[in-house]
Formats: structure tokens, C-alpha cells, sequence
């Protein structure tokens, strides 16, 4: 199993982050790497239970990955457990965790941990740290 950790910086206060990253109205701004769309979901990170998305690729290419919600301390961390589907929705693929971390920097704005653990393989955790930075950057760009 294989573990990834990204941190970032940045310069929004942590509630206005802590939203952007469990709210379903903020989480579509920025959730999936740059040139994917959800067209579906039921986004919200905010509370205990069931989550999905449905991302799609300017190719035509549909991901789909769902989890459960089941941790979240508000103001400071969510965490929750992620899998994604086989292409025909019939199986959901290995279960990994997802958590996400937010805490007041010194400078007023607010450090940012994602950890995604339980990762199959360092081949998983590389493709995730892809997937991830790239939504990261889409993230940064609400919350400077």
C-alpha cells in the first residue's frame, strides 16, 4: 500500500478553504483535474455518508469514483473513503482514504493537507498526485 501527501498554501482564511473543500456548491468549482466535467454527482463532503462524481474528459472518456464521508471536524478536516468504478458501473475498484486537512497559517491564510492513504501501489499514488495537484490548482485559484 502506498501512501501520497500534497500540501499547499493558501492565501483564503481557512473557513472560506474548509468550505471550498466540503461544500458540493464550491467542490464543483474545482473537483477533478483541469479539462475533466462532472456530469454527475452528489458532492458534499460536509457531513457523514455516500458521495460520487462522475467525471468526464474532453475526449469523451467517464470516470466515475464514490465513496463515504466518515469523519468530518468542522472548521479543521474531512475524511472519507474513495474507490472508483469499472467503465461499465458494475464494480467499484479498491477502497483507499482520502483526508484533507485545513489549519490557520501565519501569514492569515491557511496550510492545506490532503493525504490520500491506502493506496494500491506507488504506480496509484503517482496517477493520484496528478489527478490531485491538477484539482489543487484549480482549488488555488478560488481561494488566493
Amino acid at each position: 500500500m502506498s501512501t501520497l501527501e500534497i500540501k499547499r498554501h493558501f492565501k483564503a482564511d481557512p473557513a472560506t478553504v474548509f468550505a471550498y473543500v466540503t461544500q458540493g456548491e464550491h467542490l464543483m468549482k474545482w473537483w477533478g483535474p483541469e479539462g475533466i466535467y462532472i456530469t454527475d454527482n452528489n458532492l458534499d463532503l460536509s457531513a457523514p455518508g455516500p458521495w460520487f462524481s462522475v467525471m468526464e474528459s474532453d475526449k469523451g472518456a467517464h470516470h466515475k469514483v464514490s465513496g463515504e464521508v466518515v469523519k468530518v471536524e468542522p472548521g479543521k478536516a474531512v475524511e472519507f473513503t474513495w474507490g472508483w468504478h469499472d467503465d461499465d458501473d458494475d464494480a467499484r475498484g479498491h477502497e483507499s482514504t482520502v483526508r484533507f486537512e485545513v489549519s490557520a497559517a501565519a501569514d492569515g491564510g491557511t496550510d492545506f493537507v490532503m493525504v490520500h492513504s491506502g493506496l494500491e501501489d506507488e504506480t496509484s499514488a503517482e496517477n493520484h498526485n496528478g489527478g490531485w495537484s491538477s484539482s489543487f490548482n484549480k482549488l488555488e485559484k478560488l481561494a488566493s
